[in-house]
């Protein structure tokens, strides 16, 4: 059986019957072939003892409320008519909400300023919370019975359900009767394009949602999890845009189904069981809730902090439940704004059921101390009459019905004071959002109660958090609900691969770089005169570094150096002692004693790189090291030259090359090799001379403090001299190394050379990778290894000959083959 062969079985078909449905068909999409009957009848419908709660009047307002409850077990095809399968079960609330209704219609009535001299009636179903009781009731109101065949309905009050508002907006909207809701809260029910006729006296879920929201970002919780009704009301778009900027995110989404209530809470417990998550959104109506709640007390789950939406926050049965206490304490919640109604109280306990007054009864019906759903029922109401009276054009005293009612417009620019004081209006299909923030407390006795501790208006949020009471029944401690704990200072973030951004590790800060906040989303880098500290917390000032006599290697250097500086003044005391004998006559004297000065120099010089770099030593040391180097290795040049040249000049024909090679020369060619590098070191050090410098580009807490090269070209060219000469050198006496002589000098200088040539080529690759002061004490080994090797390899064998093997010293024994 389709929907629309349904709704004929509501109907004894009359021609406006058949128009109605067939309406109904065109907004439904379906395809209704239709047959128009000419005789128009009024019939009742349902049976006998369904009629509602009827009151006559000059206009009469329908009311549709959720009275009953339970309904029978019904098929999908709605094969059995449901005007013949009563409800069972009464609910107290919407007993209040029908009253309430009716206590705003009789205040309305005795006014003198609003509809005066008319009188509005009221005719009330009960829809007993599905769709299509709603439907049933909704066609009689605006269709006519019995009771008010010839009084059409101009607005209905109902719809308590997004949903079933959907629904019965639709149907109504093509007969220009407005629909309007007092708990409907779905944001889509905003959208006049799809519902022009829809007003609602309950605030959009977008507000409460973004109030839910603002709770998890004020108290930092970042890992939630939520349990939601599987219909347009735990439509949680709303909530995850909120909350998408602040890093809070979903542990899980749990769905209910009304239909399969206990298995779906039976699976929602245990995921809050086996989650971390330690605050929990429940977003759907009570009696879902109810049901959760008995199944996490199964399973022993009485450490969750709950956010409750206005579906249930207030529910007088959880408040009253003793499951609840036991599993949800502390619960917070938003809820609809409440608001006294004066006279409301008196009203309902003058009413007389049965013959009986109601002054003694406390219970959900008689409790008037907190008015939510109750309140905006009330509000409905005026809003209504406030329509009408602009509708009538009413004056003074009387007013002017036209032929037909339609108050939807009028509703568009509904603008009053309530009783209360309070400015109503509509935005739209919507009011104002105006909730209460509340919080489930245990008394004394170890019952629940409701208190309120904040307000929400609109967009601005009051919260008094000294006056909440969390789950663990503290009022201070707040609960802690994360996937991971924030990253303490000097550590970062680092999100975990296929994992929520809430759920991440700590990684520490490189050296260098600090954080010092926590959660920190990246490490700073530290200037480059700071360093960080240990913990990764601050940037502290860099240590000057530098090589000094204090340490082990400046006194280990030093030592090596003097040593070296000592060995070479002793040789100089036995040439200069021996200086008659042949040994040390040979090869020009002078040059050996000149050499031996220059070796002292070379030892020494490396002195001057040791110790904090000053202005003056670091000019010092380079052109010392440079000079001195120079005049060594001149001296080497000439004496293999003079020894070339002395063997040449032996030939027949050559006896005059000696003479070019005189002791004056063998001076001069000295001197004149080493003012180039004199030369040389005056214009580098003139134009751009080395400065100390802090090696910032070294990592570390320690900064080097060295002598910054200002021009590479400059020490270039120094080193590169002493290199050409070096490389001279050691060709000559190469060559030179054969020569018929029992004691060659050039021998003795080939090896130097190599030596020499070796240490300086190791020494650019070890100089360019060593870090900080090492790699001034490389540049201090390369000197003093050379310079040992200089002066080992020529001094060493001819210091033997004199002192241990004295009968070789003699000019024979040098001049024999």
């Amino acid at each position: 059986m389709s929907w629309v062969s349904w709704l004929f079985t509501l109907w004894s078909c009359s021609a406006p019957s058949v128009l109605l449905v067939g309406l109904l068909g065109r907004q439904l999409g379906l395809q209704v072939g239709l047959q128009v009957v000419d005789t128009v009848t009024c019939s009742q419908w349902g049976a006998p003892s369904d009629k509602g709660l009827f009151e006559d009047g000059d206009v009469i307002i329908g009311g549709l409320f959720n009275l009953r409850y339970r309904p029978p077990a019904i098929d999908q095809e709605f094969t059995q008519q449901p005007d013949y399968k009563p409800c069972t079960g009464l609910q107290n609330l919407p007993l209040q909400y029908i009253y309430a209704m009716v206590f705003a219609l009789e205040e309305i009535n005795h006014s003198t300023t609003l509809l005066p001299g008319v009188k509005l009636g009221y005719h009330i179903r009960d829809s007993c919370a599905l769709p299509p009781w709603a439907i049933q009731a909704t066609l009689s109101l605006v269709g006519g019975d019995s009771s008010s065949c010839d009084q059409p309905i101009p607005l209905i009050i109902g719809g308590a359900s997004s949903i079933t508002a959907r629904i019965l907006s639709r149907i109504l909207g093509p007969l220009s009767v407005p629909l309007m809701s007092y708990t409907a809260s779905c944001p889509c029910l905003s959208d006049r394009r799809q519902f022009p006729n829809f007003f609602r006296t309950m605030a959009s879920d977008i507000y409460q949602a973004r109030a839910v929201a603002q709770l998890a970002i004020r108290f930092n919780w970042t890992w939630i999890g939520a349990v939601i009704a599987n219909n347009n009301y735990g439509h949680m778009a709303v909530f995850q845009e909120e909350i998408q900027g602040a890093s809070v995110c979903l542990a899980f989404v749990e769905t209910l189904q009304r239909e399969n209530i206990v298995s779906d809470a039976r699976r929602a417990a245990l995921t809050i069981k086996a989650s971390t998550a330690k605050v929990i959104l429940i977003f759907t109506w009570y009696t879902d809730v109810r049901e959760l709640f008995l199944q996490l007390d199964k399973l022993n789950v009485t450490d969750r902090q709950f956010l409750a939406s206005e579906a249930w926050s207030t529910s007088g049965d959880l408040l009253q439940n003793l499951v609840s206490s036991k599993v949800a304490k502390g619960v917070l919640g938003v809820a609809i704004r409440s608001s006294a109604v004066p006279g409301f109280e008196h009203f309902l306990r003058n009413l007389n059921p049965s013959h009986q007054t109601l002054d003694g009864v406390q219970n959900l019906f008689t409790d008037t101390s907190q008015l939510r759903v109750t309140y905006n029922v009330y509000l409905a109401v005026y809003a209504a009459a406030h329509a009408l009276h602009s509708l009538l054009s009413c004056s003074v005293s009387t007013c002017i019905f036209p032929k037909n009612i339609k108050p939807i417009e009028h509703l568009n620019k509904v603008n009053f004071t309530t009783p209360q004081g309070e400015l109503f209006y509509f935005q739209g299909a919507d009011i104002p959002a105006k909730y209460d923030l509340v919080n489930w407390q245990i008394t004394s006795e170890g019952t629940l109660k409701l208190v309120i501790i904040g307000r929400v208006d609109g967009f601005d949020f009051h919260l008094n958090e000294s006056a909440i009471q969390w789950s663990s029944g503290s009022n201070q401690v707040v609960p802690v609900s994360v996937c991971s704990e924030r990253c303490p200072p000097g550590t970062r973030m680092a999100n975990r691969k296929g994992e929520p951004v809430c759920c991440f590790d700590c990684i520490p800060c490189a050296d260098g770089e600090i954080s010092n906040t926590t959660g920190s989303l990246h490490c700073e880098q530290c200037p480059s005169e700071f360093w960080s500290n240990a913990e990764r917390t601050a940037c502290i000032p860099r240590q000057l570094d530098f090589l000094s006599f204090n340490e082990t290697l400046g006194i280990t250097l030093t030592a090596v150096a003097v040593s070296g500086a000592t060995v070479t003044t002793a040789v100089f005391v036995v040439f200069l002692h021996h200086r008659q004998t042949p040994v040390v006559r040979a090869n020009n004297s002078e040059l050996s004693f000149l050499l031996l000065l220059s070796l002292k120099l070379c030892f020494l010089c490396s002195l001057v790189f040791i110790g904090r770099p000053a202005v003056w030593s670091c000019r010092f040391q380079q052109a010392a090291f440079g000079i001195s180097f120079v005049l060594c290795v001149s001296c080497l040049q000439v004496k293999t030259i003079v020894v070339l040249a002395a063997f040449r000049s032996a030939r027949p024909g050559a006896e005059a090359l000696m003479k070019w090679f005189g002791p004056a020369q063998q001076r001069g060619s000295v001197c004149l090799f080493t003012c180039v590098q004199i030369i040389v070191c005056i214009i580098w050090l003139s134009l751009s001379p080395p400065v100390p410098q802090p090696d910032l580009d070294v990592p570390g807490l320690k900064v080097t403090l060295k002598c910054a090269m200002a021009s590479v070209v400059g020490f270039s060219l120094v080193l590169g001299y002493i290199g050409l000469l070096a490389c001279t050198s050691l060709l000559l006496a190469f060559l030179a190394r054969k020569l018929p002589d029992n004691f060659n000098e050039a021998k003795l200088i080939t090896f130097s050379m190599l030596i020499f040539c070796a240490v300086w080529v190791a020494f650019v690759p070890a100089y360019v990778s060593s870090p900080g002061k090492y790699a001034v004490a490389v540049e201090i080994f390369a000197i003093l290894a050379s310079s040992y090797g200089l002066l080992f390899c020529i001094f060493a064998p001819k210091c033997f000959i004199i002192l241990l093997r004295p009968e070789k010293n003699t000019k024979k024994h040098m001049m024999a083959r």
